[in-house]
């Protein structure tokens, strides 16, 4: 392509123009970037700080204040002793956030399906490296290896099951979990049991439905009776799925650091992430964590072999039961887990070295919220006797980044249409091929908007849909899907300037040789006059 002195429009011009496009996207995310390293948080404890509630009080009311964050509930536990169970804000129907707020702890029940699980091999009537299809007949695939798979790889998440085979969140979502293990039978197997490690939902559904069939009781009865009452967490349940949760689990997205209450779609959860609880009773379940199965009561629920099983990975990985270690090297020591719906996301940690626990739910969704991960971060500066810092979730920052490409697209889509027959003019001498070659660059934002799920996917390594990244991630959604309309304009109206521009010349072409030919017979006649 020929330079040009002036910019054209967004998907056919100038190589320079190209790069100064890409240039000035690079220095937004780099702008985006240095805005949101902790040197511009804000410490919101004294020099000295202390782990008590009005430290707590003090650390949240500050972030939730700086964010907008509209609710959150907040447990933390030191050995066998409750030192702040609260709640903050308000739900998305607008009731006061307490103590005693029911809110979905999402994927943190996993551990609760695992200390089940745990229960019935401490009496013997589970073996954790036996396989799973000898107590469930009914777990069946369309790969035989799946037999294999054991009770232990279940928990462990080593099954070989994989969105990449399995994609259940894209799937009609079962009502049951007998239903949810039938649905299995025509999946297969992404890897050989026992060999690689994925996050998998259906592995919990699996080890629940194995609890009830063992148990001969319903999961969530069995839940309640074994795990739950013997705890204290009289306030904790297990339900089948999001519409179960109050208030059918709506919450909040959020976007260009505003904001906006949604509904959840219907999602199967029973086993994988279907608990709801409360602040108060977190704080009880985090208690027998660290206190080796006994309940702040002095009740044993499962023995200190059974907690350091489900608390420790098989050597290599970091994923145990319900549980991930932190990497090594990294201080303090901590064994935790998040939990992520569309609209609610939490975390729970341990940290072995103080006996703490931390565990936090926040009323917003994954990665455009992930408020309580970055919670976290500030109440474990506190329990280690550091001044915390109020961070900010990374896209409230790469938000306004994507709101200028945003507009950079549309202002780009609109130029391009709008000199799309000078453009039509440049290219007229060519080749209809190397036409469609030089707009070829305008397609590539289209592939990636059709491409979004699979790449998101890819780095989340979960399987989604174009709907529920619109939960996600919304300011990302709306820039791709902006940018694939504008250069979509810009493809139609330079493909139609230049249709227009070569009619224009056929037919002028022809207009030509029309005149030639009267001009032929006018000398004819007059030569035959002369005659």
């Amino acid at each position: 392509m020929r330079a040009r002195s002036a910019p054209g429009g967004m998907s056919a011009m100038p190589i320079p123009s190209y790069k100064r496009l890409f240039h000035l996207a690079i220095a937004l995310l780099i702008a985006s970037t240095a805005l949101w390293c902790p040197a511009a948080a804000h410490a919101t404890t004294p020099t000295h700080p202390t782990l008590n509630a009005a430290s707590i009080d003090a650390y949240v009311n500050a972030y939730m204040e700086r964010t907008d964050l509209p609710g959150a509930v907040v447990a933390v536990t030191r050995g066998d002793k409750v030192v702040h169970a609260a709640g903050y804000g308000h739900t998305a129907a607008g009731k006061a956030m307490t103590a005693r707020t029911p809110v979905p702890v999402a994927s943190l029940s996993k551990s609760m399906t695992a200390l089940a699980v745990m229960r019935l091999v401490e009496e013997g009537r589970v073996d954790l490296d036996q396989p799973a299809h000898r107590y469930l007949p009914e777990f069946t695939m369309a790969d035989r290896r799946a037999e294999k798979i054991t009770v232990r790889q279940l928990l462990n998440q080593t099954s070989g099951m994989a969105d990449s085979a399995y994609p259940d969140l894209t799937r009609p979502q079962a009502h049951t979990l007998t239903e949810a293990v039938a649905d299995m039978r025509g999946a297969r197997l992404a890897a050989e049991p026992g060999t690689e490690w994925s996050y998998h939902n259906p592995n919990y559904f699996v080890a629940a439905r194995l609890v009830e069939v063992v148990s001969g009781r319903p999961f969530a009865d069995y839940l309640a009776t074994q795990v739950f009452r013997p705890l204290g967490m009289t306030r904790t349940e297990s339900v089948d799925s999001t519409d179960d949760m109050p208030d059918h689990a709506r919450g909040y997205v959020r976007a260009y650091g505003m904001m906006f209450p949604r509904s959840h779609p219907r999602w199967f959860t029973a086993g994988g992430h279907g608990v709801v609880t409360t602040a108060d009773d977190l704080s009880r379940w985090l208690i027998a964590q660290n206190n080796q199965g006994v309940s702040a009561a002095g009740r044993r629920v499962v023995s200190a072999r059974g907690m350091e099983v489900m608390h420790t990975p098989p050597k290599g990985r970091e994923y145990a039961m319900g549980w991930s270690l932190s990497p090594s090297g990294e201080e303090p020591r901590q064994i935790r887990h998040t939990g992520e719906l569309l609209t609610h996301n939490a975390i729970q940690t341990l940290l072995p070295d103080s006996r703490t626990g931390i565990a936090i739910v926040a009323n917003t969704g994954m990665i455009s919220g992930d408020d309580a991960a970055v919670m976290l971060d500030g109440l474990v500066d506190l329990a280690q006797g550091r001044s915390p810092v109020v961070r900010t979730p990374f896209t409230m920052k790469a938000d306004y980044v994507l709101a200028a490409l945003t507009l950079l697209a549309i202002a780009l889509g609109v130029l391009g249409a709008v000199r799309a027959r000078r453009w039509a003019r440049r290219t007229a001498g060519r080749p209809l091929w190397r036409v469609g070659l030089r707009m070829l660059p305008c397609a590539v934002p289209i592939v990636l908007f059709a491409q979004l799920t699979n790449l998101v996917g890819l780095f989340m390594n979960r399987e989604g849909t174009l709907a529920q990244l619109s939960y996600v991630w919304p300011a990302l959604v709306i820039w791709s899907a902006a940018a694939a309309l504008a250069a979509a304009v810009v493809i139609t109206a330079r493909s139609l300037a230049v249709l227009r521009a070569r009619r224009t010349r056929v037919l002028a072409a022809s207009g030509a040789q029309d005149e030639r030919v009267d001009a032929e017979q006018v000398f004819v006649s007059a030569a035959r006059r002369g005659k």
